[in-house]
């Protein structure tokens, strides 16, 4: 396939993606949208212009709207088929590539629109699917000869996090504060945090609404699930490591974070799956999946200081992910959970075995142990304020790239 719309062979946007996100454009308007190479096409116009007149049940301008909710809940023969219609138009010789008068009013450059949510999320659960970064964390934290907790290879870890303090790419984080409590002290303190770490994971978001009672079955739930994004899941380490205990993630998670602004779909993503980790022991049957439920994603992670160059810490891969997003799913509804539409789950921290892959700086470093030098000679054992993290995500394969762009989001102090 080709367009009409040139764009560069390393673009994460080629005709091959069709993502779908919400734009403000010319500081006037909000509508969905979609992208190719760098040019944002405005959805709602299309609708209005008659581009989509021909398919069945999309009777509304779902797309004159502030998220992507009402679009995503029209269900997958609807969305799909907008998707491989918008796929069609922007192709070499379609209609729409003669039209220049609506190649004027709905297509923009990407420094004429401001990228906000994407979605409304109702919900949102943060996973621990990652065998590598979970034992790295118990060799630190726990017995490094029991690293792993005796329910791991059983279940999707998980807990349920803070939906609106999710925010979309470019919003700055504050740095939290806190109660800690250093490891030579004798009783808690109070002040900013002082571990202040990225995590980098890939999150879901679901198209359905379904009853409480229902579950969704492995074999079901990619049909329920929309898209991904890419996932920060800002940490205070020190906050954590002293409220955890006994009910899990609080303060040290629930202030920030960050996702990307374009939502790639699971069809754009299917030349990419690939077969996921062998699991021992062998998991309960409401667990148990057919056929290839990963996908070989290349993930980046880099660190900006204030007036410095990005320096390139960390570069890990989807694919190692022991729990996969059906099994994620399956269990977080085998209980009668109730989904809502834009509902997030995300993946927890991605790390594979090489220390070079490692999703998170406590990892990195080794709790601070190892710091990190940058190319301005700094070292990092943590974030520090006014410190940009950069993540990017894509897949490549037989000439097909499909990307999601990056997430930033910048450290300030705390208030």
């Amino acid at each position: 396939m080709k367009s009409f719309v040139e764009y560069s062979s390393a673009s994460d946007f080629s005709i091959h993606n069709i993502p779908f996100g919400v734009a403000v454009f010319n500081k006037e308007f909000i509508a969905c949208c979609t992208r190719i190479g760098d040019q944002v096409v405005d959805l709602a116009t299309l609708y209005d212009l008659g581009y989509f007149d021909d398919i069945a049940g999309l009777t509304d301008n779902v797309f004159e709207a502030y998220t992507l909710n009402e679009f995503i809940e029209l269900d997958k023969p609807i969305t799909n088929a907008v998707r491989l219609k918008i796929q069609q138009l922007l192709l070499e010789g379609s209609i729409l590539s003669k039209d220049e008068k609506t190649i004027e009013e709905a297509f923009y450059d990407l420094d004429e629109v401001k990228m906000i949510m994407p979605v409304h999320i109702p919900n949102y659960t943060d996973f621990y699917s990652s065998i590598e970064h979970a034992t790295n964390v118990g060799k630190m934290f726990r017995d490094p000869a029991n690293a792993l907790l005796p329910n791991w290879k059983h279940l999707p870890v998980g807990y349920h996090g803070r939906a609106s303090s999710i925010v979309v790419s470019g919003t700055d984080i504050i740095r939290p504060k806190g109660q800690m409590k250093p490891a030579d002290a004798d009783k808690p303190v109070f002040g900013p945090c002082k571990q202040l770490d990225f995590e980098l994971e890939m999150a879901f978001i679901v198209n359905k609404n379904t009853e409480m009672g229902e579950s969704v079955s492995t074999k079901d739930a990619e049909d329920a699930i929309f898209g991904m994004v890419i996932f920060n899941d800002w940490s205070a380490r020190d906050i954590q490591s002293w409220e955890y205990v006994p009910l899990g993630p609080f303060l040290g998670k629930n202030f920030g974070s960050s996702v990307s602004p374009w939502v790639v779909t699971l069809e754009a993503l299917e030349p990419f799956k690939v077969a996921s980790p062998m699991q021992e022991p062998e998991v309960l049957d409401y667990l148990k999946f057919e056929g290839d439920k990963n996908y070989d994603l290349k993930l980046e992670v880099s660190i900006t200081p204030e007036n410095g160059e990005e320096n390139l810490i960390s570069e890990s891969n989807y694919k190692f992910m022991y729990w996969n997003m059906t099994q994620q799913l399956a269990h977080h509804t085998i209980n009668g959970c109730n989904l809502e539409v834009g509902d997030m789950y995300a993946s927890g921290t991605i790390s594979g075995s090489d220390p070079k892959s490692f999703g998170s700086m406590l990892e990195l470093t080794w709790r601070g142990q190892n710091p990190i030098t940058l190319s301005n000679g700094e070292e990092r054992k943590f974030i520090n304020d006014n410190d940009t993290v950069t993540m990017k995500v894509w897949a490549e394969k037989d000439g097909v790239r499909v990307g999601f762009g990056e997430v930033e989001g910048k450290i300030l102090p705390a208030k």
